[in-house]
């Protein structure tokens, strides 16, 4: 498991570093928001370990950020600070758990391992099967294959997203063009060439043509076949 940890405290980041790593996690530290979110727009995590006053960006202001972007990843707060006012804007941005300073490290993987086993279970809950080896991340707008995150631009992913929160239902061109193209006056065949490339990309066929409409994306049968 992949972890970001935002630890302005050179001590303290290397001890909650060296610490995870020990256990089995892996683990990218920083010292200022910026760089952090530079970090996070680079790479995949599983976790954000977040200190709420910290250079650059501050961890709420991040987090904040984060989440306009889409990007929500379980996080934990670690801060000295007491008021409730900042506590609460934390949990409002959606932060999983927050640990005061100072605490013991072992005190900080029992909570991670209590965190990842809700997020675990908000994950399962959140996917939609598709077929045998496709699924449909709610939560992270994404598409699984075997698990894994099928690679596509974010056109592409806009196209599936739609579908697949509409699975079963008819995507009309209209719908199409007000969600992923923001109301451009772009013409059928561009939209149509766009699923096209979609369509590529997929390793199974889950979109269906409706002539003249537009797409649906169909559960698949254990052989592959649309019901």
């Amino acid at each position: 498991m992949r972890v970001l940890l935002l630890e302005d405290e050179r001590m303290l980041q290397e001890a909650i570093r060296e610490y995870l790593t020990g256990t089995g996690y892996r683990v990218d530290a920083f010292e200022d928001g910026e760089t952090a979110y530079l970090g996070i727009n680079s790479n995949k995590y599983d976790l954000f370990i977040f200190d709420i006053n910290t250079p650059g960006i501050d961890g709420l202001s991040l987090l904040e950020r984060l989440q306009e972007k889409g990007i929500e990843v379980p996080t934990i707060f670690i801060s000295a600070i007491t008021e409730i006012e900042q506590i609460s804007r934390a949990y409002e941005l959606g932060c999983y758990d927050y640990l005061k300073k100072p605490f013991h490290l072992k005190e900080l993987s029992l909570h991670i391992e209590r965190l990842m086993k809700i997020a675990r279970r908000k994950d399962q809950d959140s996917l939609i099967a598709i077929s045998s080896r496709y699924s449909y991340d709610l939560n992270r707008r994404r598409l699984l294959y075997d698990g894994t995150d099928q690679s596509m631009t974010q056109r592409q992913s806009q196209i599936v997203d739609l579908l697949a929160t509409h699975l079963e239902k008819i995507v009309d061109f209209e719908m199409l063009r007000h969600y992923v193209w923001n109301d451009a006056p772009i013409d059928n065949a561009t939209i149509r060439a766009e699923v096209y490339r979609v369509r590529q990309v997929l390793k199974e066929d889950l979109i269906e043509s409706i002539k003249g409409v537009g797409y649906r994306m169909r559960r698949q049968h254990q052989d592959g076949s649309m019901p």
